[in-house]
């Protein structure tokens, strides 16, 4: 049983500025799709950063789990009730899902859609993933677009979950925000 109460400090940072990012993200998304296709910006800013965002995701992703590999992390509270457990488990598995998968996502549709320049990461090129197919980059549009939503409700549950723990349970070892802060 590990008794580091804390979890390392390169993983808090990495952690509190993903979630920063991907929130970002989320209204970047709502923003640009919300503009018209007249408008430069759109496609001159929005996109390259929602893009560029996307993929410091999927790097900040990897290197938290590789973190993980070799730095002591602390256990999950044993105040915590069976169901509790298993609902943070089952959510954080989820997080790191959608955290790789919604940005892939992305990027193969950028790589699909015959009008997209690619994938840049902050001006410098990407290499594609897939070749040029419209009716692909349709159903990866809207499959981005469900995943997005579905990683939005996830973080709120997670929020919401935390902040349970941290405001109402009387055993404040379950306090989870106590070991990412």
């Amino acid at each position: 049983m590990s008794s580091v109460r804390k979890y390392p400090l390169a993983m808090r940072i990495i952690h509190w500025a993903r979630a920063a990012i991907i929130l970002g993200m989320i209204w970047l998304g709502w923003k640009m799709v919300s503009l018209g296709d007249n408008i430069p910006q759109k496609f001159e800013g929005f996109y390259p950063l929602h893009k560029s965002f996307g993929l410091v995701v999927i790097i900040l992703v990897i290197l938290q789990l590789s973190l993980r590999g070799f730095m002591p992390t602390p256990v999950l509270s044993t105040g915590l009730s069976r169901i509790e457990a298993v609902a943070a488990k089952i959510a954080h598995v989820v997080l790191y899902g959608l955290m790789i998968l919604v940005p892939v996502i992305g990027y193969s549709r950028s790589s699909t859609f015959s009008e997209s320049d690619g994938v840049t990461l902050f001006g410098l090129k990407i290499p594609e993933l897939l070749a040029k197919n419209d009716a692909l980059s349709e159903r990866l549009s809207s499959i981005h677009a469900v995943l997005a939503y579905t990683l939005l409700a996830v973080i709120a549950i997670h929020v919401l979950g935390a902040l349970k723990h941290r405001l109402f349970d009387k055993d404040k070892k379950n306090d989870p925000l106590s070991r990412m802060i």
